[in-house]
């Protein structure tokens, strides 16, 4: 099993948690929305990354 899919999956917890607590102001600070957009890529990199068909030559 890759560890690549894993990887991805514990920085878009990471980033989430930095999301929560950067949210004290509100959640539409721009530090906030940009923590949610890297912690979505990184959901969504690990998604894709666990999908992934493999190519056999």
């Amino acid at each position: 099993m890759k560890s690549e899919p894993l990887f991805y999956f514990l920085m878009g917890i990471l980033f989430t948690y930095f999301a929560v607590d950067s949210a004290e102001d509100g959640i539409w600070d721009v530090t906030t929305m940009l923590f949610i957009m890297i912690a979505t890529f990184d959901f969504g990199t690990a998604i894709r990354s666990l999908f992934k068909k493999t190519s056999r030559s």
